[in-house]
């Protein structure tokens, strides 16, 4: 059984929290974040630190609850040090550039891809146009947006072409093995 709901989020140096009711602000080095939260759920500061309590042990507020304190957490990394998701371009002539804050993918369709950063959202490309990093202070936009990158070309499972995250093992099939002693 999780207990990620009862512990308390220390809040660093330099970040901000403000609590109205429900609805919760973070603001710090990197920016600023606000999110409302389900009604039930009980947010208060308490010697520093960031409580969250749920009303009863259905299991309907246990998942809340422990939900409620990792989005919580998850806002306070983001304003302190922010989010990087990293993505791997593999294949023979695939690769990436920057125009302007634009994202242009070159994966093996007929047109150059461009990807626009929504706001809070940069792109940076390193290593000979192979590596894209996507960052930002919002965990899940981080995650969404780097999901649609490599929806355009996603990894195939023959000789491993596309776009893949770092670290993803892609599964890998054989290809044909042909008839033995054929003619």
């Amino acid at each position: 059984m999780s207990r990620i709901g009862r512990r308390p989020i220390t809040v660093p140096k330099g970040v901000q929290v403000t609590i109205e009711g429900t609805a919760v602000t973070v603001k710090g080095p990197k920016g600023q974040l606000h999110r409302e939260f389900h009604p039930d759920m009980s947010i208060k500061m308490e010697d520093g630190a960031i409580v969250v309590s749920r009303p009863s042990d259905s299991n309907k507020h246990k998942a809340l609850h422990g939900l409620t304190r990792a989005l919580l957490a998850n806002m306070i990394q983001g304003v302190e040090s922010g989010f990087t998701r990293e993505l791997i371009i593999e294949g023979v002539g695939y690769r990436a550039d920057m125009q302007d804050k634009n994202l242009v993918l070159s994966v093996g369709v007929s047109h150059p891809v461009v990807i626009a950063p929504p706001a809070g959202i940069t792109f940076e490309v390193a290593k000979g146009n192979r590596n894209v990093m996507v960052q930002g202070i919002d965990k899940q936009m981080v995650g969404e947006i780097a999901a649609k990158i490599r929806g355009v070309r996603p990894p195939e499972p023959y000789k491993g072409k596309g776009i893949a995250y770092a670290g993803e093992r892609i599964r890998r099939k054989p290809g044909k093995a042909g008839k033995a002693g054929a003619k």
